[in-house]
């Protein structure tokens, strides 16, 4: 039995704050000696932050992120450490995993496989380096009392423990690297990752860690970040160990720690004789083999005892249960397990936890003053306001009022009383603008919630200055303006006199204005510009409206796991979406503007996620919404298209979103079309003619 004590570190970290992500990877290592880990994998690219997008390409940061790596070397004394930074090697920047053995940079593996699609944009930045290359890297300056290293697609032989990465990406492809490292004998594989948070993606983390481990014939270490670490990417955690196809250890995902260890102890002596009884397979024999690294090292000699997971005795950070040697009985959940993860509404919890943590980085990392939410009485303002109640309620339950009062530091006259409803007193205020077409119920609805929350609510009667406009456009252009015939503009410049007035307030408040529209809304540009659109961050444009209503109802009678519910919320729920922009008697509603919002976000999926025709997606909803008259779904079809060709320019002024899921619309981050386009004419008229054709129900 040979034991080896691992850990896989999830960071929150900034990027370009070179202080701020030096002391966190700092403190993770002291945390790491004080359990007594032999091996540290750090995130993917941890010392600069992985969003630092075309600051890759600047010479500076380089030269700082070596700089970085150089302080930290000589602080891994009796521990095997991985880090992650950009290299520029042979004028080509390399997204690389530096691996240091007690004090000595034994070298460097590139990353093989760049994620360059959806949110990702690493070929922008990075080349993928060639499989079985190794070449020596030419450091900038002195780095451990040598210069020159190793890196490539290499194998490290570590006193006698082998071990091999995979970055990221190379684990998602067919191709693994993790093949030809089990061929050369691999007894550990580390997987420092950027691994953005989406609905549902935990459990193919987990089939591919688990998977890696048991095909392999290795134990398995895959650490990744945590936090709103750019802007829009929400990362989250998640820190996974396996050995031998048993999942051994999971970390907490969406936490607000800045930094968090998951710790395993692994027989490397059982997956060896694992690999030994398994008849496929077969050795990689090349004597010396050219990509392989050897270093000393003294591995600590573990007994039971000694190998049992203990709790960091005064560290931030908090060490996850793991189990010992490979051979032990595999983790499953505890079907009693009261953690948030087992929930059967797990997509609400989600969505709950990796908003409300986004918010509240944005909030410190913008050093933001606050957030202000005009507050319509409404589904999506209530929405956004219920997140930043639940960001803080979430960081008191995690963090505790001393360590809330460390991370809002920045902020002015933070309340004595560290409380959910003091601080989101602190730092929310909203405001229900009224114009002589706003209702009762929505103003009663909007003071409710923002009450029952704890924000500082106003009422602003905008009506005068939306008067003062329409009167302003009649006597320049001699006309009346009517319903009839101006409806749009009517309505538009209700939205747009609301955005002045809580500009400033966000603005005499050094606060962040969020805007409130939701994906389906971008989609066909059901918003109006420098109206509703106004504000810096857009919390909910990466969600669809159907699951928003969904996740208010349960947010009304359950709410998240070890939180109390909103019954406030009733007063919302009760109501159908509207604009409220025109006169009461015209009853105006959301989808009878549009359509059935499960129709619209359907369609939505069907014709930008999956790229189908205006034909197919008909079809699509035809056998989706069987009881809906073919007539009927043909025209919001085709409104969905025209719609959708004709408000590209909105979606690229959106403020920037959180990306939730693989179907986000943001056009800097996912999902690109042209501004000008034929605007779908021809594919129209034939699903017209096709439509004629249908039976009529």
């Amino acid at each position: 039995m040979k034991l080896v004590k691992i850990a896989a570190a999830v960071l929150n970290q900034v990027p370009l704050d070179w202080r701020h992500n030096l002391v966190n990877v700092r403190a993770v290592l002291e945390d790491a000696r004080a359990a007594g880990v032999s091996v540290v994998c750090l995130p993917e690219l941890c010392l600069t932050g992985y969003g630092c997008e075309d600051a890759f390409h600047a010479a500076d940061t380089h030269r700082r992120a070596w700089h970085a790596l150089a302080a930290l070397v000589s602080e891994t004394s009796g521990l095997v450490v991985s880090f992650g930074l950009p290299v520029l090697h042979q004028n080509a920047v390399f997204n690389a995993a530096a691996l240091v053995v007690d004090g000595r940079l034994a070298g460097l593996v590139a990353k093989r496989f760049l994620a360059g699609d959806g949110i990702h944009y690493e070929p922008r930045w990075f080349k993928p380096w060639p499989a079985e290359v190794r070449d020596i890297f030419v450091a900038p300056e002195p780095c451990g009392g040598q210069r020159q290293f190793p890196i490539g697609d290499l194998l490290f032989d570590v006193g006698g423990v082998r071990m091999g990465f995979e970055i990221c990406e190379d684990a998602w492809v067919a191709n693994r690297p993790g093949a030809a490292l089990a061929r050369r004998g691999a007894d550990l594989i580390l997987n420092p990752s950027a691994s953005h948070f989406a609905f549902g993606k935990l459990e193919v983390r987990r089939r591919f860690v688990l998977e890696g481990s048991r095909a392999f014939g290795a134990s398995y270490i895959y650490a990744n970040l945590v936090g709103n670490e750019a802007g829009r990417t929400v990362f989250d955690g998640g820190a996974l160990i396996a050995s031998g196809g048993r999942l051994l250890a999971t970390g907490p995902r969406l936490g607000f720690l800045d930094r968090d260890l998951t710790l395993g102890v692994v027989d490397v002596e059982a997956t060896r004789m694992n690999q030994a009884r398994t008849g496929s397979y077969q050795p990689e024999l090349p004597g010396g083999h050219a990509l392989e690294v050897r270093t000393d090292f003294d591995w600590p000699a573990l007994t039971p005892d000694q190998a049992r997971i203990r709790d960091v005795p005064g560290s931030a950070a908090r060490s996850r249960s793991a189990a010992l040697p490979a051979s032990a009985a595999p983790v499953s959940p505890d079907p009693g397990d009261a953690s948030w993860e087992s929930s059967p509404t797990l997509k609400e919890e989600e969505f709950t936890r990796a908003v409300a943590l986004a918010l509240f980085d944005y909030l410190r990392k913008s050093r933001s003053q606050g957030f202000v939410v005009s507050l319509s009485g409404g589904a999506d303002s209530a929405a956004v306001s219920c997140l930043v109640a639940l960001s803080f309620e979430l960081a008191l339950a995690e963090l505790g009022a001393e360590g809330v009062r460390a991370k809002l530091a920045h902020a002015r006259n933070l309340p004595a009383e560290m409380t959910p409803r003091s601080l989101t007193g602190r730092f929310l205020t909203t405001a229900y603008q009224a114009t002589e077409n706003s209702g009762a119920v929505t103003r009663a609805a909007a003071a409710a919630v923002a009450k029952a929350l704890g924000a500082r609510h106003h009422e602003l009667d905008v009506g005068p200055l939306h008067q003062g406009y329409v009167r302003l456009i009649e006597a320049t252009l001699g006309r009346r303006l009517d319903w009839s015939c101006d409806d749009i503009p009517l309505q538009n410049i209700q939205a747009r006199v609301r955005s002045p007035g809580v500009w400033m307030l966000a603005n005499l408040e050094d606060a962040l204005l969020l805007c409130t529209s939701n994906r389906s809304e971008a989609a066909v540009g059901y918003a109006t510009m420098d109206g509703d659109t106004s504000g810096g961050l857009s919390p909910i444009a990466g969600i669809d409206k159907a699951f928003l209503r969904q996740w208010l109802r349960w947010l009304e009678t359950n709410g998240p796991r070890g939180l109390n519910p909103f019954p406030v919320l009733a007063a919302i729920n009760a109501q159908q979406p509207t604009a409220e922009l025109r006169p009461a008697e015209q009853a105006q509603t959301d989808e009878t503007d549009l359509m059935p919002y499960p129709v619209l976000d359907a369609i939505e999926k069907a014709a930008i996620r999956d790229k189908r025709s205006p034909i197919e997606v008909f079809q699509l909803m035809r056998a989706r919404f069987p009881d809906l008259e073919a007539a009927s779904l043909g025209v919001w079809v085709e409104r969905f298209f025209r719609l959708w060709s004709r408000n590209q320019w909105k979606r690229e002024r959106y403020a920037p979103s959180f990306h939730l899921d693989d179907e986000n619309l943001d056009p800097k981050t996912w999902c690109r079309w042209p501004i000008l386009s034929g605007g779908f004419e021809v594919e129209l008229a034939e699903l017209r003619e096709f439509v004629k054709q249908q039976p009529h129900q």
